[in-house]
């Protein structure tokens, strides 16, 4: 799933909650045994206190799943540290805390909060892998050699400690300036490594950027914020964690995969048809994901390209097995087999996949809760991904419909990114033809209505701006 944010916070977002049917506040068992789960936080065998982590987030976060340290190992090649917080240790099977995550499965987010999977006093309290103080966590220990790839995998449960919590603006201006802290000091070198490592098996990055709605006058303005290259650089240790939870899982014949075929070649086509009349070079042998890697998510035409690349990542899916493997085991943008084991504090499916992991890696029985769990997770996975893609989707609608709801009746340069399907020879449906454009100035995508010729550039009239319905309509003008 591609998520797109918005951030408006001077914007109403309290109907969308409504037609979603987001919930508001945690029951209150389950938040008594949050608690007291929080006031009796477990403490693992395996004391790792002494490897100096640090977690590297958006500002202001605080539910920290991820902890980090990058060394150079002895003869060559790196030693990478990756903990991830406990939340099975939390979270008691069987409890109502435990029925109550099933039910809303990931953390939602909104521009003007977020309706987190755990309480705050375990997600942002006693799970989270804050600064100085000692957590519970499965800490991922990775061997690499010189060129990226991996040479042996450890994961076990460990007390750790974070020594800072470090915030992407910051970590991005020291390393401009070469003054990384020691326990990152090797993010960029590595992540470069990875990066270039799934470049050639043919991953698809996706720096998709936020959008920020500011008060201008009397009306709005929309603004790219484009993530930070140690932001590409950091999810490239995620990427690297999921692919060797993948490979514990194969081998031992049981888990839960994230799956997702490859980018059918019509839609590649459909992409590199868009990508002229946005200002996109693509010159011949050059992969998606590599063209990709070249842009600019700052500038709009870029960040309207790299919005409709994500049409290539469709059809993900929690796959999971219990002896025999998968056919296709594979995530198409990853271009490799990959688990989601690295925000369990957000997402449910981490918490039962992890747990599969170390019993395996263990060479134990992989218990029966966590077993039970998975031929579930699915339906859950994907109830709650719509939930999510349908709130983002929604806040991005809303945001653009309250820019633009003064300015009906204007013209705007657009790109036509993509067309609707032709009627086969039958009578044309009631629908009207038309597609999707993206506007140069705000960088809008939307609804236009017209005989777009697709991988053009054209001139629309905007016909309808709604907050009520969130709606944005173009006519070609």
């Amino acid at each position: 799933m591609v998520i797109r944010r918005v951030l408006a916070p001077r914007i109403d977002f309290g109907a969308l909650r409504r037609e979603l049917g987001l919930p508001e506040e945690y029951p209150e068992a389950a938040q008594r045994e949050a608690a007291a789960a929080a006031a009796a936080p477990p403490r693992p065998a395996v004391d790792r206190t002494d490897v100096p982590l640090v977690t590297v987030d958006p500002p202001g976060s605080r539910d920290l799943d991820q902890a980090m340290h990058l060394g150079r190992r002895a003869g060559g090649g790196y030693r990478v540290r990756y903990a991830i917080a406990d939340v099975a240790a939390h979270v008691r099977p069987g409890g109502v805390l435990e029925d109550e995550t099933w039910r809303r499965g990931q953390t939602i987010y909104l521009p003007d909060g977020n309706v987190p999977l755990h309480p705050h006093s375990l997600g942002e309290g006693a799970a989270s892998l804050l600064p100085d103080v000692d957590r519970a966590a499965v800490l991922w220990t990775i061997d690499l050699d010189a060129d990226g790839g991996t040479t042996a995998v450890v994961v076990q449960r460990a007390l750790v400690r974070s020594r800072a919590q470090l915030a992407y603006p910051g970590v991005q201006a020291d390393a401009e300036a070469g003054r990384l802290p020691e326990p990152i000091a090797l993010l960029p070198e590595i992540g470069a490594l990875l990066t270039a490592r799934g470049l050639r098996r043919g991953a698809i990055n996706l720096p998709i950027p936020e959008q920020d709605v500011e008060a201008d006058g009397d009306g709005w303005r929309l603004v790219l914020r484009a993530p930070v290259p140690m932001e590409e650089h950091n999810a490239q240790i995620s990427l690297l964690t999921g692919m060797a939870a993948a490979d514990l899982m194969l081998a031992g014949g049981v888990g839960l995969l994230r799956t997702m075929p490859a980018p059918k070649p019509e839609a590649v086509q459909r992409l590199r048809a868009a990508a002229a009349p946005l200002g996109v070079h693509w010159p011949d042998g050059v992969g998606v994901g590599e063209l990709l890697l070249r842009l600019d998510p700052a500038q709009p035409r870029a960040a309207a390209f790299i919005d409709q690349a994500a049409e290539l990542m469709r059809s993900a899916a929690y796959t999971p097995f219990d002896g025999e493997v998968p056919g296709q085991p594979a995530h198409g943008g990853v271009a490799a087999a990959y688990a989601h084991v690295t925000a369990p504090l957000r997402r449910l499916a981490d918490r039962y996949a992890t747990e599969v992991c170390l019993a395996l890696h263990d060479g134990r029985e992989v218990p029966d809760w966590a077993r039970a769990a998975l031929p579930r997770l699915p339906a859950v996975m994907a109830a709650t991904d719509r939930t999510a893609s349908v709130a983002s989707r929604g806040a991005v609608d809303l945001a653009e419909a309250v820019l633009l709801e003064h300015r009906v009746g204007e013209t705007f340069d657009a790109a036509v990114l993509d067309v609707d399907a032709p009627s086969n020879g039958k009578a044309r449906p009631s629908r009207p033809p038309g597609g999707t454009v993206a506007l140069d100035d705000p960088p809008v995508r939307a609804r236009c209505l017209g005989e777009l010729p697709l991988g053009t550039r054209v001139r629309v009239r905007l016909v309808a701006a709604d907050p009520i319905t969130r709606s944005v309509a173009f006519e070609l003008a």
